[in-house]
């Protein structure tokens, strides 16, 4: 079965970048890793990892239109304190904590890349 092992986050101010993924993935259960050449490799609690990244071909870098990395949390009551962790962390806002139709919960922030970011509890099926 094949799986999403890790996701790359351009990052212009690398150090800015890392100290807040170094907070929230330690919110998340999760911890630094490694550093790689361009990069530092982050694992999310149950496996997800991401790569905070200096891009690879030196230019600057941007977030996606239409791009967002969504991070499955353990309890509905994650979704917003986790919100609340990263906007003291620097991100922004991009949805507030709640419930988005029979999908679960769910909120949503930019961090200080301006990378989108969900913190998702999904509803029971």
């Amino acid at each position: 079965m094949a799986q999403i092992g890790y996701v790359c986050l351009g990052a212009n101010d690398f150090e800015r970048a890392c100290a807040f993924y170094d907070a929230l993935s330690t919110e998340l259960g999760g911890k630094r890793l490694f550093p790689t050449p361009h990069g530092q490799m982050y694992r999310l609690g149950g496996g997800a990892m991401i790569m905070v990244t200096r891009p690879y071909d030196g230019g600057a870098a941007h977030p996606g239109n239409g791009t967002m990395l969504a991070i499955n949390v353990d309890a509905k009551e994650d979704v917003p304190r986790m919100y609340e962790k990263a906007l003291a962390l620097g991100a922004r806002c991009e949805g507030q904590p709640g419930p988005r139709g029979a999908f679960g919960d769910f909120a949503y922030f930019r961090d200080p890349e301006g990378n989108k970011i969900a913190v998702f509890f999904p509803a029971p099926r």
